[in-house]
């Protein structure tokens, strides 16, 4: 390994490419979801725990892998995750049943969480306030790319090779990430002069009421879009008989839209602070939910032309809400960093965890548990911010970590 730092921008590539991980390991095997019910003989339901079951492994992941990495350094955190996930990859490649998917979903999940905790953690390493956010913003740009090929990759090597197919896909590309980052990944951290254990550092960052505000931001976000990511395969191929040739598109537009509000996002960073566009972009959000459930709820026969945009602008806001969050965080922890984004990235998958499973319990073969759930979502995180941040003092927060 070069004993140079490369450069932040050229850096930003490789990192996204290792956030990469999540949405491919959840997006691509979305249209593989009836035939692996079929082939283990269960139920669409039992399938779909799967991505539960993802999203808490790889939330306990990161709770693990921030402490880890601001005591034992980036590079070791990347390279044991990694080395998790491709192992799990391969529990699943070889799974006789479902359960056995359970299980290896969950020691792929936790590897994830383990190494993509990193991602953001190196980037406050490098920066900080508006130049942080920036760069998390092109970082998201570049990995967006990752949820909108993956139900396309899915699909393709399902009609290949079938479902085990996507999964050989993600141990390869888990094995190339990990092979690529161990020779061009730098050691960033900033060594604390106290070293404070894993329950200190998670004490120091829940005791910044500003802080936690910004990680109820973002969880609940996580939470809505969870719930259309767990609840999109049964509405739109099963409520309104999309095929699953046709289903990748749907979901990809969605992700095409966040790349669009990610670069409006930038544009806004020159004139904004991060923390003001977030509170546009969570009302935004729980404007479009609020028309989307009215629709739905009212609606005897809810039609995808109306159904669909809503959807759109309501994931595509998530450009205006994630990198804003996430900066306005770690910024409070600038030797804690790791930690802090493990928080923000372990409360944001276990509440799509829940949300996806409170949409699978109230599943009706309808669209309204799904858009419930969103809308639920987008009005807690505005509440549950501002209850926090009230008469919370930014300078007296900012001190809790010196």
């Amino acid at each position: 390994m070069s004993s140079s730092q490369p450069d932040i921008r050229s850096l930003i590539l490789f990192l996204a490419a290792l956030t990469a991980m999540t949405p491919l390991a959840i997006d691509a095997y979305l249209p593989a979801m009836p035939e692996m019910s079929a082939f283990f003989n269960v139920s669409i339901h039992d399938t779909e725990l799967s991505l539960s079951l993802f999203l808490a492994g790889f939330a306990i992941g990161q709770l693990v892998g921030g402490p880890f990495s601001d005591h034992f350094g980036r590079r070791a955190a990347t390279g044991i995750g990694i080395s998790l996930f491709c192992l799990g990859t391969l529990g699943i490649i070889f799974s006789p049943t479902m359960q056995w998917v359970w299980a290896a979903r969950l020691v792929e999940a936790f590897g994830g969480g383990l190494a993509v905790v990193n991602s953001a953690a190196v980037i406050r390493d490098l920066s900080k306030g508006q130049e942080s956010a920036r760069h998390l913003s092109n970082m998201a740009i570049i990995m967006m790319l990752a949820p909108l090929l993956a139900p396309l990759i899915g699909m393709l090597l399902l009609q290949l090779s079938g479902w085990r197919l996507i999964f050989d896909f993600l141990l390869v590309y888990g094995l190339v990430i990990g092979s690529t980052l161990f020779f061009k990944l730098p050691e960033t951290r900033h060594i604390a002069s106290d070293r404070p254990n894993a329950f200190k550092r998670y004490k120091m960052v829940l005791s910044n009421r500003c802080a936690v505000g910004f990680i109820f931001s973002q969880c609940f976000a996580l939470g809505g879009m969870f719930a259309f990511i767990t609840g999109s395969p049964a509405v739109y191929m099963g409520y309104f008989g999309v095929s699953e040739t046709v289903y990748p598109f749907l979901f990809g537009v969605n992700v095409v839209a966040m790349m669009l509000f990610n670069r409006l996002n930038l544009r806004l960073l020159h004139r904004y602070r991060p923390q003001q566009i977030l509170s546009v972009g969570q009302a935004g959000q729980l404007l479009t939910a609020t028309l989307l459930l009215t629709y739905i709820s009212f609606s005897q026969m809810p039609s995808l032309i109306i159904v669909i945009p809503l959807i759109i602008v309501f994931i595509g806001i998530m450009g205006l809400i994630v990198s804003n969050a996430t900066s306005s965080t770690v910024e409070y922890f600038p030797t804690n960093s790791a930690t802090a984004t493990a928080l923000l990235g372990a409360s944001g998958f276990a509440t799509g965890a829940i949300s996806g499973s409170v949409v699978g319990l109230l599943g009706d073969g309808t669209p309204w548990p799904m858009t419930l759930v969103m809308f639920s979502c987008a009005l807690i995180a505005p509440l549950l911010r501002g209850l926090m941040q009230y008469g919370a003092s930014t300078e007296e927060g900012s001190a809790t970590n010196r």
